[in-house]
């Protein structure tokens, strides 16, 4: 990382994220504004802890799960006479999100379009203009101390149900769980290569799944987006769907325009120029 901290024409920023992808998409997004000026870019928590404490910039964008030191970690070493604005970047987390939701600090939910990255900016700005490293300092101490309430919520909130398979029953955790499949009286749970069946209704288990990222493609069948591996397209326009444990669903029609728009969220930053 170079120079110190620019002047009130310009900020400079550094990314830190362990994914090559993820700090192309930001430095993409920041290459297209005249205000910003990219000084650094890392992968990993100790080379960048290490270059923040030397020159730290005006605006840092931090993914939370790094490495061995998790962005929060990272933040809680920073100096608080000279900490930058920070924009915490990261993967699907229903809890985190609520915690950021009543911040002063923004996020960036990956993947981003240019949309929510211009409104990043618009309060990076103004938190450049108005706030000073004290209230800058104050305001992350108060959302790391939301984030680790809520995290030690999410812990006791992360069910684990259990359903039959070949007249066994097996207690399983819902970050396992691919598909959901409504099956007459019995909801049928896909798991990697291995289904069970379980007693009940899809709306009683999407409640028992709100901690994960589920999406509804048809009446009868959810699909937990972590384990989204393939996606084509039916000549009719339809979504084919492949799992990470192989299972193939097709999003019906009813559904079709829901799914695409979410699943366009999932995409990168559009290229510069796009």
């Amino acid at each position: 990382m170079t120079g110190a901290r620019a002047t009130t024409d310009s900020l400079s920023v550094v990314i830190v994220d362990d994914e090559p992808a993820g700090r192309r998409a930001i430095r993409e997004c920041c290459e297209r504004e005249p205000d910003l000026r990219v000084v650094g870019e890392y992968g990993d928590s100790e080379s960048a802890l290490e270059a923040l404490q030397r020159s730290p910039p005006d605006v840092l964008f931090l993914d939370i799960q790094i490495d061995s030191m998790t962005g929060t970690a990272l933040a809680r070493r920073l100096d608080p006479q000279t900490l930058p604005l920070i924009v915490f970047v990261t993967a699907f987390d229903h809890y985190a999100l609520e915690a950021f939701e009543v911040s002063a600090i923004d996020y960036l939910l990956k993947p981003f379009d240019d949309g929510r990255f211009q409104k990043t900016l618009e309060r990076v700005r103004l938190r450049h203009r108005t706030a000073g490293p004290r209230e800058r300092h104050t305001d992350l101490t108060q959302l790391l101390e939301r984030l680790e309430r809520q995290a030690q919520a999410a812990a006791t909130d992360r069910p684990r149900l259990i359903a039959e398979r070949g007249g066994k029953m097996r207690v399983l955790d819902v970050g396992d769980i691919e598909l959901v499949e409504s099956d007459r009286n019995y909801v049928k749970l896909t798991c990697g290569a291995e289904t069970f069946a379980l007693r009940g209704t899809m709306q009683q288990v999407e409640s028992s799944l709100r901690s994960q990222p589920m999406l509804r493609i048809s009446r009868s069948c959810l699909v937990n987006s972590r384990h989204i591996r393939e996606i084509s397209k039916t000549p009719r326009g339809d979504l084919i769907l492949v799992m990470a444990g192989g299972a193939t669903v097709t999003s019906s029609e009813g559904y079709r325009d829901s799914v695409r728009q979410y699943l366009d969220r999932m995409k990168l930053a559009p290229p510069a120029g796009g």
